[in-house]
């Protein structure tokens, strides 16, 4: 059965704080959206995330926490006899009251909320906090809330990167959810071979004209934008664990057709060469 947006969170009668584990072959590959605020942890697995307008490499001990209505989606790559594994906690303003988060003493976090709405990854969280998602399905409720709050303390005070560009302030409907579903799944099993706006449009069962503007409107970007930037996110994945591949190989594998449009692009993304990301990227 195939989940599309709007998504709904299962909420047990007795919780407010839902705190949900993942062990599974591959996470989620349809894009959805819900009301709740969701912080995840990957603890096994790597793949793509898609929030918003942007696409994030993900892999173990990532932490990431994506905002009501952001529509997102995770990809794991598939691989031989590894489990995909994910601890998230979904929540909503009003989980422990109305009001609770406008208490005076709680305004210390009130820019987590705020930066959630685009989503963030959490850039070299400490063991602490680590600990503390991979722990919250085994806390009593009470020790959950009590955690839980000291959980967004820690985010808040960690460095964040942004995920989207946008911000998504109403829900999508099931058709227009299932069609971008469609584009990204295709666009996932064929990035690294020459797709063109003929064949997307196609797939997507759209005249060429009526895909991009549809598109562009649903991610702020143009197709050709999204497809270089999963390529992107790709090589610089390649660059990072492939030490002795070749540029050139990476180039081709990819999907691009030649290295200087592989440079060109690559630099105009991460404002540097990819040797010279490899180096940065370098573990001693």
């Amino acid at each position: 059965m195939k989940q599309v947006l709007p998504f709904q969170i299962a909420k047990p009668e007795d919780k407010n704080l839902i705190v949900q584990e993942d062990y599974v072959p591959v996470f989620y590959n349809q894009l959805h959206q819900h009301e709740e605020i969701q912080i995840s942890l990957i603890l096994e697995g790597e793949g793509s995330l898609f929030a918003g307008d942007s696409i994030t490499h993900f892999q173990t001990n990532d932490i990431f926490v994506l905002g009501s209505k952001l529509p997102h989606v995770f990809i794991s790559e598939e691989k031989d006899q590894q489990l995909s594994k994910m601890i998230s906690v979904f929540f909503k303003m009003d989980s422990l009251g109305s009001n609770f988060f406008q208490l005076a003493e709680l305004k210390y976090i009130s820019p987590l909320f705020a930066a959630s709405l685009a989503g963030f990854k959490i850039e070299n969280p400490s063991i602490e906090l680590l600990e503390k998602l991979k722990n919250m399905p085994v806390y009593r409720p009470m020790e959950s809330v009590i955690v839980f709050l000291q959980l967004l303390k820690e985010l808040q005070e960690h460095t964040k990167s942004q995920l989207s560009s946008i911000i998504y302030d109403k829900k999508i409907n099931k058709h227009e959810g299932e069609r971008m579903r469609e584009v990204f799944e295709y666009s996932m099993q064929n990035y690294t071979r020459d797709i063109n706006l003929d064949e997307i449009s196609r797939h997507a069962a759209m005249t060429k004209n009526a895909f991009c503007r549809y598109f562009k409107k649903h991610t702020n970007k143009t197709y050709i934008t999204f497809l270089n930037e999963l390529r992107i996110a790709h090589a610089c994945k390649l660059l990072i664990q492939k030490k002795e591949m070749p540029i050139a190989e990476i180039s081709e594998k990819s999907g691009f057709v030649n290295i200087s449009n592989f440079n060109r692009i690559f630099r105009a993304s991460k404002d540097c060469t990819p040797r010279n990301f490899r180096k940065q990227n370098s573990i001693v």
